[in-house]
């Protein structure tokens, strides 16, 4: 098995680059991705779902980003896509109960059908649009922009008494550990090989191996991730790191017009995507 690839995991890496995406606020940008999320959700036809694709590709193109790198993340989940997809294909009349259009194939508790077919095709564009989202939020926002954007949407609900800046340096913490943990996971991997610790070869494909195979690195990653996070809580305690009170920032954050537009964008992007069902499919 090849881990060389699992530090380089799309999400929760900052990729600095000078481009219109990248200079929006941060607080514009996790209000727009909660709407494009929003958006990904209501697309239940297939123009609806081409429509966020191009959004998507839209997107990472203004961000002077690499299309390949930003959508790298939907390989992992292949395997559970496929699974997936051949479940809905062929048992959607009997999980739904609604009309299926056209039918294809009817055998039994089998049935491929027009309807079907748009589920698959539906679920594996709102599965890329969704990571390729996540992948572009944390590609284009820094680690300490997405705490301080956070902090900054979270701060009214201080009120009732909830911490938003420690939840946003949570937030900040696990998206910042993805690589970590990819990385980790690749180097266990790496000394268990060296070890002739080698299961026999499989494919990508085969789940029940992978399974198998992966059982056996996830107790000393979880005991990495552990001892990581002992080491940063001691380190931030050594630094007498008492929350957000009373801090300041370097950057304070101020809202554009070009902001403005993005989230208006996002806004009526949601209200395209509700419509555009009623008059294509």
């Amino acid at each position: 098995m090849s881990y060389d690839a699992l530090r380089h995991v799309a999400v929760g890496q900052y990729i600095p680059v000078a481009s219109p995406v990248h200079r929006l606020d941060p607080r514009a940008k996790l209000v727009a991705f909660a709407l494009l999320v929003v958006a990904a959700t209501l697309a239940s036809g297939y123009a609806s779902s081409l429509l966020m694709l191009l959004v998507v590709f839209a997107l990472v193109r203004l961000a002077r980003l690499s299309l390949r790198y930003v959508l790298s993340a939907v390989l992992p989940i292949l395997p559970f896509l496929a699974v997936l997809a051949l479940l809905q294909l062929l048992f959607y009349k009997s999980a739904y109960g609604a009309s299926v259009g056209r039918v294809f194939l009817d055998w039994g508790p089998l049935q491929v059908s027009a309807a079907s077919v748009r589920a698959v095709a539906v679920t594996a564009a709102r599965f890329v649009v969704l990571i390729g989202l996540a992948s572009l939020l944390t590609s284009v926002t820094s680690a300490s922009e997405l705490t301080q954007g956070v902090e900054r949407l979270l701060r009214p609900l201080r009120r009732v008494g909830l911490p938003a800046d420690q939840l946003a340096l949570v937030g900040a913490l696990a998206l910042r550990f993805l690589p970590i943990l990819g990385e980790t996971l690749e180097t266990i991997g790496q000394a268990q090989a060296s070890r002739e610790v080698r299961p026999a070869r499989a494919g990508r494909w085969r789940l029940a191996a992978n399974a198998r195979r992966l059982g056996a690195l996830v107790v000393p990653l979880f005991v990495d991730a552990f001892r990581r996070a002992e080491e940063l809580s001691l380190a931030m305690q050594a630094r007498c790191y008492q929350g957000g009170a009373g801090r300041t920032h370097l950057n304070e954050l101020e809202l554009r017009a070009v902001d403005g537009v993005a989230m208006l964008a996002a806004a009526a992007l949601v209200a395209v995507v509700a419509w555009l069902p009623r008059v294509l499919p």
